[in-house]
């Protein structure tokens, strides 16, 4: 079965405005082919997408809640 999830990020594929080329991921964390974040620190991870998040207008408690939830995401669950 297919997710609804981004699994690196947790973002519902309903609320992905971009283009994706991934079944498993969005198309903030998947482009040219590869995953936009190669690193495999979730902390950083969680830092850069917070900023993302605030930048795009939300709610600072928002994103906060939103970051503390990709911990659980597929790609972070061995981390």
């Amino acid at each position: 079965m297919k997710s609804a999830l981004c699994e690196s990020c947790l973002m519902p594929f309903v609320k992905d405005t971009g283009k994706r080329e991934s079944e498993k991921y969005c198309s903030l964390c998947f482009k040219n082919g590869e995953l936009c974040y190669k690193g495999t620190d979730l902390k950083e991870f969680q830092k850069v997408c917070y900023q993302s998040m605030l930048h795009s207008g939300m709610n600072k408690w928002k994103a906060k809640f939103f970051t503390f939830c990709i911990r659980f995401a597929p790609r972070w669950k061995k981390s």
